[in-house]
């Protein structure tokens, strides 16, 4: 695994990064400080468009975990863009906060968050391994199932 980069990984995993999406309103899509990138939230939105529901009501764990991972598949391109185009400069996946639309009785969220966590790993290596939150949430921007924000440490 160590011959391959992140890229070779995710094709490996037979999956490509998303265009880095714009932001939705009046900030920008990731931040630098020193060596912290700081990536604003990026929601469940794929090729198909947006996965939308709640947990405990409209999708189960799997779909969940399906839409965790495509916001960790935007959160990588954002970190591309901003590494000028390539993930090589990532030193360090930082940390996850992962936000779950789910009913208030709804307490799988780590397992949600899981489908981001462990793509991060698969693509990163031990550089994917984080510190992270999964929180629940009433409601989420557009209906989204899930939306999570990194800090990633730069070379």
């Amino acid at each position: 695994m160590s011959d391959q980069t992140p890229l070779d990984r995710l094709a490996a995993l037979g999956l490509t990064l998303p265009a880095a999406p714009a932001p939705a309103a009046n900030y920008v899509p990731f931040v630098q400080v020193g060596s912290l990138l700081h990536v604003s939230g990026q929601i469940s939105n794929g090729a198909d468009g947006l996965v939308t529901g709640k947990l405990g009501a409209d999708l189960d764990v799997a779909a969940g975990a399906q839409a965790a991972q495509l916001c960790a598949l935007s959160l990588l391109a954002q970190a591309q863009a901003a590494c000028g185009g390539d993930l090589s400069g990532i030193k360090r996946l930082v940390k996850l906060v992962g936000f779950v639309n789910s009913t208030p009785d709804f307490t799988d969220q780590p397992k949600v968050i899981n489908g981001a966590s462990d793509l991060m790993v698969a693509v990163l290596g031990d550089a994917g391994r984080h510190a992270r939150s999964a929180v629940s949430a009433p409601s989420l921007p557009f209906g989204v199932a899930v939306e999570i924000e990194a800090i990633f440490e730069l070379v």
